[in-house]
């Protein structure tokens, strides 16, 4: 059984507030931790054994039951969620009592947000990071090509993956996208996210989109919230502080599973990945992704941009930690050129970043320039806490 690093964070939280919340796409991996690392009664109340105890008398069920609970796709029954509220009140001060876990956002369920608002915290799981599989016989370059979701990224035979991915989008589409009120039909939904995987790592214009799929801008940006309230998508937001110098102001948009977004571009093996026009922009995303889960998962309170000037300057990403502001380039070669840090040298010089890291595919760390390094993305996914640690920059 593969430990995940989630495990500490979800601990910490479970002490602080009585109900914790473990949140990620489906096939992430939260029923495997929720039943095999935390202690506590399961139900899954997607399925009528589970869903029956609770549905007749929720208030009733948690009083005899006892704690702690775990209460998987608690949203299948929105009136438990008054009853977990009351359930809380009436012993506030006890923490750890209820873990949920659930594949949709706070933000797509109401009732989250209104019943249990101050009485429970929040752990985002994601698919595997590259730092939990590397002990797996599953290289870098092995967890690039086929994603994180664990079904997947453990299979080393490209027909079966493509095959779980297939299966994998006609559930998401035919069952889990078609009951948050998408105006959409799974063949509309599935060209969509077609669509969506060909501006991977591009700036997003919703309006350009909504011409291509004979919709208006409002019906794409529904469509976009709840593929992100999904954890299917991400938007990064664009630095807009004053830098004196016009600046993009469009997010841009990633396919958060790199296995996913390859499945949708119609990349099965490695060849595929070397020969394809997508590369670049696919180990950007992978590595946006991990670092931003690393840096979750290391500090709370950190941000995440990306820098781009209308005169082509730019940062991959930025986090924001403080006074501290990291950029990183992402660059798939196994060298970098001075070239490859122009975009850190702008933001520097523009008071942007404190530090700029060129990650690349390589294997030495050494500097660039003036507060700019060449790290490898191993060593950064691997160590991540050590290596942000020894960037310069003020606290």
């Amino acid at each position: 059984m593969i430990e995940r690093i989630f495990q500490s964070a979800i601990g910490s939280m479970a002490a602080q507030v009585p109900a914790v919340f473990i949140l990620g796409p489906r096939q992430c991996g939260k029923t495997t931790l929720a039943k095999e690392f935390l202690q506590g009664t399961y139900f899954d109340l997607e399925r009528p054994s589970g869903y029956e105890v609770f549905a007749s008398d929720p208030e009733l069920a948690l009083g005899r039951l006892g704690s702690p609970l775990i209460l998987d796709e608690a949203r299948a029954l929105p009136a438990l969620f008054p009853a977990l509220r009351s359930a809380i009140d009436r012993d506030s001060k006890t923490n750890g009592r209820f873990y949920l876990p659930g594949s949709v956002s706070p933000a797509l369920v109401r009732q989250v947000s209104e019943s249990l608002a101050g009485r429970a915290g929040t752990v985002e799981l994601t698919p595997f990071l590259y730092r939990e599989v590397r002990d797996q016989a599953v290289s870098l370059d092995d967890c690039w090509l086929r994603g994180g979701y664990p079904d997947a990224c453990l299979e080393a035979d490209s027909w079966r993956r493509l095959r779980w991915y297939e299966q994998y989008l006609e559930a998401l589409v035919q069952r889990d996208l078609a009951g948050y009120g998408l105006k959409a039909t799974p063949q509309q939904m599935r060209r969509f996210l077609g669509m969506l995987a060909h501006v991977h790592g591009g700036l997003l214009n919703a309006s350009e989109l909504g011409r291509a799929l004979d919709a208006g801008y409002h019906t794409i940006s529904s469509h976009l919230d709840i593929l992100e309230g999904h954890f299917l998508i991400r938007r990064l937001r664009p630095w807009q502080a004053g830098s004196g110098k016009r600046l993009i102001k469009s997010p841009k948009l990633y396919v958060r599973d790199c296995g996913l977004l390859h499945y949708l571009l119609g990349i099965g093996t490695w060849r595929d990945l070397l020969q394809s026009p997508r590369r670049g922009v696919s180990w950007e995303g992978m590595l946006v992704e991990q670092l931003i889960t690393l840096e979750n998962l290391a500090h709370s309170g950190s941000r995440f941009w990306f820098y781009r000037t209308h005169a082509g300057a730019g940062i991959d990403l930025i986090v924001e930690h403080g006074n501290r502001r990291t950029g990183y380039e992402m660059t798939c070669g196994a060298y970098v050129s001075r070239s490859d840090a122009s975009g850190l040298r702008c933001g520097l010089a523009d008071g942007v970043i404190t530090h700029g890291v060129l990650a690349y595919a390589g294997s030495r760390r050494y500097q660039v320039a003036d507060s700019i390094e060449a790290v490898p993305a191993e060593e950064l996914l691997t160590h991540y806490a050590d290596v942000s640690a020894s960037f310069a920059g003020p606290e």
